[in-house]
């Protein structure tokens, strides 16, 4: 018989450690049959979560412990009074207690000046489903951030599964080649081709099919540190199609480069795209590509965002930094530009093209 104090378990998980993740996941899912559930970050995974035979496992790398955690996810954790958190078996095992789906925190930023090296001159690393990873902002900003420049250098199909993040705002944008992809009530798979993007809201699953060799995207997610989780259960495409449902309040976008509109940007000498993402999101956050239509004029702006990532997509120019040297950009860099510090553009090429990510949406630019 249950006691009062544990009820309303949902599923139950063991936490093993392992100081090799790839090794150990690769055992249990190559050798022993299991599958991934869930797995994080995606740039660098530590976490990864597998299941079969009624049993699943957390797989944590660099930690420790004997002999092990038991994990009961509750669905109404802490409705009795004093209810316990954690209990503790005879053989020393712990059974922690934890609420089935916790509200996503979100860390505050704290703002920065970063400027990521090119992409000839970073480390890449391996993530999810074999896919190239480099962070263009390290220190995340505060926890706030994760800017991603990801590479599939051979094509094809992707090792992919039908999975989703619980994340309060994420987006892709195709920086070379192509990729198909496939999302959750938004009928057939679809190429998104360079110069598209596409807005994943909270929890719409979705897929990678294949893609060009040559493959990369760049992704910006919020918060940081996210969790990925696989669904096996749904098949994609899904029978209906609505391509404006709502997922926690934010809508699918898929821009198209081919068709958009260019309108002046908030920096004078460039004209912009806008991707929609802004009315998508309520306002939460903006995604522009920007270009250089004349020689800007050499003058120091400020903004009052609360974060401001850019990526040089083409073209180069030197970046004038307020308590910092200039910088001279070339594709395949990115930098955050923290609020009230003077910046400004000069040594434009010709074929300037940046992609600008603003949490607001709604954020205000003046001269110095």
């Amino acid at each position: 018989m249950i006691s009062d104090d544990v009820q309303g378990f949902e599923a139950a998980m063991v936490v093993l450690p392992c100081s090799e993740l790839d090794e150990t996941l690769s055992f249990f899912t190559e050798r022993l049959g299991f599958r991934v559930e869930a797995i994080y970050p995606a740039d660098s995974p530590r976490v990864a979560v597998v299941s079969g035979y009624g049993l699943r496992i957390q797989l944590e790398r660099g930690s420790e412990g004997a002999p092990g955690v038991i994990r009961l996810r509750c669905t109404n954790l802490g409705a009795g009074k004093g209810s316990p958190k954690e209990l503790r078996a005879p053989n020393g095992t712990r059974i922690e207690l934890v609420e089935a789906d916790p509200p996503l925190v979100m860390p505050r930023v704290e703002p920065s000046f970063v400027l990521s090296e090119s992409s000839e001159e970073a480390t890449w690393g391996t993530g999810r489903a074999g896919m190239r990873y480099r962070d263009l902002v390290p220190d995340h900003q505060g926890g706030f951030l994760v800017a991603s420049h990801i590479q599939i250098p051979d094509g094809g199909p992707v090792p992919d599964y039908v999975h989703f993040h619980k994340i309060r705002f994420q987006m892709i944008y195709c920086y070379k080649g192509w990729v198909r992809v496939v999302y959750e009530d938004q009928g057939p798979p679809f190429i998104l081709k360079a110069g598209d993007c596409v807005l994943q809201p909270p929890r719409i699953r979705h897929r990678v099919l294949e893609s060009s060799p040559g493959l990369e995207v760049i992704e910006i997610g919020c918060p940081a540190d996210h969790v990925t989780f696989a669904d096996y259960d749904l098949d994609l495409p899904t029978p209906t199609e609505r391509p404006q449902r709502s997922f926690e309040g934010q809508r699918f976008v898929r821009h198209e480069a081919a068709a958009a509109s260019w309108q002046p940007w908030r920096v004078e000498g460039f004209d912009c795209r806008d991707t929609g993402i802004t009315a998508a999101t309520g306002g939460l956050a903006s995604v522009r590509i920007a270009r250089r239509n004349r020689t800007p004029p050499e003058i120091l702006y400020r903004h009052d965002a609360e974060l401001l990532f850019m990526f040089v997509l083409d073209g180069s120019l030197d970046l004038r930094v307020e308590g910092h040297h200039s910088h001279h950009l070339v594709p395949g860099m990115a930098f955050v530009l923290p609020a009230s510090v003077g910046h400004g553009f000069s040594g434009c090429s010709s074929d300037l093209e940046l992609l600008e990510v603003a949490f607001p949406a709604a954020f205000a630019t003046n001269r110095v």
